[in-house]
């Protein structure tokens, strides 16, 4: 089955990577993660002639005694998400090519063993694994970022570590609870996630407001949504570029994945009660971290700060319970994977050319890299949200489902349009244009490996901003079906 196999392929060569001479890691490890794309899009064939196939299902007996299941299974919306992972892993893994990591091998099957667990979280149909999957995807990064990160890497790491784990606590508790309240009209007690689903409606508005503080705690750090973002910007800054990419390109879409999959189905009546407290702080995180973002001296801590203010409009269109909301979710989601992971790529190349990330001690660097300089200012106005850019169409949707809760909460969201801006075009000014100096008079053109990586982007955010329909045409039946199920609005 195609699903198990998107599972099991990067858990294999991963174990196997482990046993590879040091030359020969980053090239199987790279051929590994195109094979898995390559698997993906074909489950994408298959879901678009067929969305009904037995190929994207797999359901088996696990732990019998607790009613888990290893069950797999793709809609609309998974789909998107399995295929933003294995496109943007290889384009992640060939970017380190430009590193000599200490013990490669390690290395790279630790990205494979990530890849692994982000594929379970957004297959997974059975509440016991998809945690099993959220928790094994901590574990790699973790490493990673111990291992090969920057200056003060134990200290930050372990307040990351913490963090989510604690997240997940509360996730496993709120699991544990529904799983009580199982077996409705006298079937057994299981983790399918109809069973949670039925669980969770069926409880007092009390018990649902229990349900979603825990499940929204887990996704609002692992996005990170305000107050839960203080270990972000650390961590981001301090791991190596491939790990901030795993971060920002995929990890943190476990968190809006998951307020889609689970939390808005499970506890409506929660929702009603604390979704405008949720949806207040998503929109709060908006204005605040664009104004840290603008006063930032570091360009990657400046990218780190936007991806909360990109995610917090995410989670606050999601928390509408809107098809626009939810619609624009996916879209920006996708967007934003493929537009951070650019503007990291950008910073580590000029990180790597410069050895400075202060903006105020470049400039100029237009004047000798023109190409690098288009390339650039295509995925920062993607990241800015111009019209005909991937950006556009994803923030339009969300803050068009934000202004059917409210217009005055979708005016203080669409602040993030203006903010994000100035931000992004005042870090563009510093760091390209003006005259060159000692430290960027001497920086080289992009290379064609980094062309590699670069220009699929580019096309991605221009493709995508001009014609959006392939991804909404995937998204948008599963939303409605959502919507049309367990929607009740807030």
């Amino acid at each position: 089955m195609i699903l198990l196999c998107l599972v099991i392929f990067p858990l294999l060569c991963g174990i196997l990577l482990l046993f590879t001479p040091a030359a020969l890691a980053r090239k199987l490890a790279l051929a590994a993660t195109v094979a898995e794309l390559g698997l993906s899009a074909y489950a994408l064939y298959v879901f678009k002639v067929n969305p009904g196939s037995d190929l994207l299902s797999a359901n088996f007996p696990w732990i019998k005694s607790i009613g888990a299941n290893i069950a797999l299974s793709v809609d609309g919306i998974s789909i998107l998400m399995v295929l933003l992972t294995t496109f943007l892993t290889p384009f992640i893994v060939y970017s380190s090519f430009n590193h000599d990591y200490k013990n490669p091998s390690v290395f790279y099957s630790l990205v494979l063993f990530m890849q692994m667990a982000l594929v379970g979280v957004f297959m997974a149909m059975d509440g016991f694994l998809f945690y099993i999957f959220w928790e094994l995807a901590l574990i790699p990064i973790w490493f990673i970022c111990l291992l090969w990160g920057g200056e003060n890497r134990a200290k930050v790491t372990f307040k990351f570590f913490v963090y989510t784990l604690a997240g997940s606590l509360f996730m496993l508790i709120g699991l544990i609870y529904l799983y009580q309240n199982s077996g409705i009209d006298g079937a057994e007690k299981s983790f399918a996630i109809d069973s949670l689903y039925a669980a969770g409606r069926s409880l007092s508005a009390e018990a649902q407001g229990f349900i979603f503080g825990a499940f929204f705690l887990a996704f609002a750090i692992k996005m990170p949504v305000f107050p839960f973002h203080t270990w972000q910007p650390d961590t981001y800054t301090t791991a190596p570029t491939a790990g901030t990419m795993l971060l920002s390109g995929i990890m943190l879409k476990m968190g809006t994945y998951g307020l889609i999959r689970w939390l808005l189905p499970l506890a409506p009546a929660g929702l009603a009660e604390w979704g405008s407290l949720a949806i207040g702080l998503s929109v709060f995180g908006i204005i605040y971290a664009s104004c840290i973002a603008i006063v930032q001296k570091d360009f990657k801590r400046l990218i780190a700060y936007s991806s909360i203010a990109h995610v917090g409009l995410i989670a606050a269109g999601i928390l509408t319970f809107t098809q626009q909301g939810i619609t624009g979710g996916v879209v920006q989601m996708l967007s934003h994977g493929i537009n951070v992971v650019g503007l990291f790529f950008i910073a580590d190349i000029i990180s790597r050319r410069t050895s400075t990330r202060r903006i105020d001690e470049l400039g100029g660097i237009r004047n000798v890299a023109p190409q690098f300089s288009l390339l650039f200012l295509i995925v920062l106005l993607g990241s800015v949200a111009l019209p005909f850019t991937n950006g556009f169409v994803g923030e339009f949707l969300l803050i068009n489902g934000v202004y059917q809760y409210g217009a005055w909460t979708a005016a203080f969201a669409g602040l993030t349009v203006i903010l994000g801006a100035v931000y992004m075009l005042r870090s563009y000014q510093g760091v390209m244009l003006g005259e060159t100096n000692a430290i960027t008079s001497s920086f080289s053109e992009i290379s064609s490996s980094e062309k590699i990586i670069l220009i699929p982007v580019v096309v991605l955010i221009i493709f995508f901003g001009v014609f959006p329909k392939p991804i909404i045409d995937i998204a948008e039946p599963a939303v409605r079906v959502l919507i049309e199920k367990y929607g009740t609005g807030i």
